[in-house]
């Protein structure tokens, strides 16, 4: 399979690269910065320059078109202040899904955050990445044309993945590696079974793969 991945130079998003050329997938990660290229190549993952705060729905239908999957893994990053909350964690990920559904990539896996929600309230930096967050994910899981599972990861760490998981409508909150969350997407990507499903993740006792089969036939 063919798979973009938005914000390819994330800590998620190298590792679900490793993952799935490993799997034998090809991973497409887009990037912002050149000077990322490499990185990507070393993670088994082709590098696509494209900003996706100032490209257009056609750019991105380009890179999409030909594609299996699509992930949406980007974000404005925990330094970044309030404007790039909307600009990023809410209108590219809009853009990235339109631009899935004119290029007719149907499977699409959005990395959103747990707590999201539109009507959140709050003045701080962090409420507006929720609101924003959650906007995204509602104006996702409207588009017809796509087969949407939203993903909200607990607390990220870098600890070992353990392979180890726990995934649910509702968790609680709590911690997950970095490494389980990828693992946990790439199962998703080859589990159509999930579509329409909004889940959270965080670290538990039952393997990946369980665990996505288990959602599956829920």
């Amino acid at each position: 399979m063919r798979i973009v991945i938005a914000g390819g130079h994330g800590q998620i998003a190298l590792r679900l690269e490793r993952l799935l050329a490993a799997g034998g997938h090809e991973p497409v990660g887009i990037i912002r910065k050149p000077e990322q290229s490499d990185d990507l190549r070393e993670a088994g993952a082709e590098p696509c320059l494209l900003d996706l705060e100032s490209a257009s729905v056609d750019e991105v239908t380009a890179v999409l078109t030909g594609a299996d999957a699509a992930v949406f893994a980007a974000g404005a990053g925990p330094g970044s202040g309030a404007e790039r909350k909307d600009t990023v964690d809410r209108d590219a990920a809009i853009l990235f899904a339109d631009a899935a559904e004119r290029a007719r990539v149907r499977r699409h896996i959005v990395v959103s955050s747990m707590g999201a929600d539109p009507g959140h309230e709050g003045d701080e930096v962090f409420d507006v990445y929720l609101r924003a967050k959650g906007a995204a994910d509602a104006y996702v899981r409207g588009r017809s044309g796509l087969d949407v599972t939203i993903l909200r990861p607990g607390m990220l760490t870098n600890d070992a993945g353990t392979g180890l998981v726990r995934l649910e409508a509702r968790t609680g909150r709590g911690p997950v590696p970095r490494d389980d969350v990828a693992a946990v997407i790439a199962e998703l990507i080859e589990t159509p079974a999930t579509t329409g499903l909004t889940l959270e993740l965080i670290s538990g006792a039952v393997p990946v793969a369980v665990a996505v089969k288990d959602i599956a036939g829920n």
